[in-house]
């Protein structure tokens, strides 16, 4: 069993940053791959970004690509997502999630791939 707790969330100028980490604990963490998620009122779940757990590889979705940054630190079993150049459309619920992985340096994008799920936290980017 893995637990995951995230932070960071909360109320942002558009254009601003904000940095997301997800604490996680129970079985072995640098044996799961990471990613991150998120909902917005009305809409489905979408993937935000895949790290594995070497944090060798990572993958971003497209609306997110050259302004969100994912990084992990196995020592403190922590997952970050840096968001630089915010913008009102990624107002949503930002979940991390755990996907237990047999390769260093594999990620998953679909949420169906992953084993554990964190609470979630707001984040909310006014124009």
């Amino acid at each position: 069993q893995v637990q995951l707790v995230e932070s960071g969330g909360g109320l942002v100028q558009a254009g601003g940053s904000l940095r997301l980490s997800c604490a996680a604990s129970g079985r072995t963490f640098s044996r799961y791959a990471m990613g991150w998620f998120r909902q917005a009122p009305g809409k489905e779940r979408e993937f935000v970004a895949a790290i594995s757990w070497s944090g060798g590889k990572t993958y971003y979705a497209d609306s997110v690509k050259g302004r969100f940054t994912i990084s992990r630190d196995n020592a403190k079993n922590t997952v970050y997502l840096q968001m630089n150049s915010l913008k009102p459309e990624d107002t949503a619920v930002y979940y991390c999630a755990a996907a237990a992985s047999s390769f260093s340096n594999t990620y998953y994008t679909g949420g169906s791939e992953y084993d554990y799920w964190g609470q979630g936290t707001q984040v909310t980017v006014s124009s």
